[in-house]
């Protein structure tokens, strides 16, 4: 596999770490509303896994407040349903036609909780950062190994994977830290 093959895979698996991170941190509750907090729920739906955002509208009325209205009203007390299991921290509310979730205060106990939770999915990702990088040496070594590549060039590439690991390690620190204040932000 040519030297530059093997960068560019490493720098994109590394790319789609962060991605992910930041997909999972969406989903982690600040002091405001957010259809992010909902909309990867899982709705039973006529015997199938579907996400709620494909069976219901999700509209933030209120800073602390989420509004369903389902496309279907007879999906109200799946997603109710649905929405309860998930234990995302909120109680559903129905009038038959819509369902609303009132987002309570967070104390300060449970935004440290929170900042924590954010911390362990940063180390998660870090992770499978270095994950990628080791793949990306394992690689560089076999090219060497089969004679493709000199000593000079395979300790280049290393540094230069290594350099990608340090510029993503910092991306996810990033990250985190913005999301960590987001939560600890009354």
């Amino acid at each position: 596999m040519p030297l530059d093959d093997i960068l560019l895979d490493c720098e994109e698996h590394m790319e789609k770490t962060v991605d992910h991170l930041r997909q999972e941190l969406r989903g982690i509750r600040t002091g405001r509303a957010s259809p992010a907090l909902v909309e990867h729920i899982k709705v039973d739906y006529y015997g199938s896994p579907t996400d709620l955002r494909s069976i219901a509208a999700i509209a933030i009325p209120e800073a602390t407040q989420i509004l369903i209205k389902p496309f279907s009203p007879q999906d109200v007390k799946a997603i109710e349903r649905a929405i309860n299991e998930a234990n995302i921290g909120l109680t559903p509310h129905s009038d038959g036609k819509q369902i609303r979730l009132v987002l309570p205060p967070l104390s300060q106990e449970r935004r440290l909780q929170l900042a924590h939770q954010v911390k362990v999915l940063a180390e998660q990702a870090k992770v499978a950062v270095r994950n990628a990088r080791r793949e990306a040496n394992k690689l560089i070594e076999t090219e060497q190994k089969g004679g493709l590549l000199s000593e000079d060039q395979a300790n280049d590439a290393k540094e230069q994977v290594q350099q990608l690991t340090k510029t993503y390690e910092g991306k996810i620190d990033e990250v985190a830290e913005h999301k960590r204040q987001e939560i600890m932000t009354v």
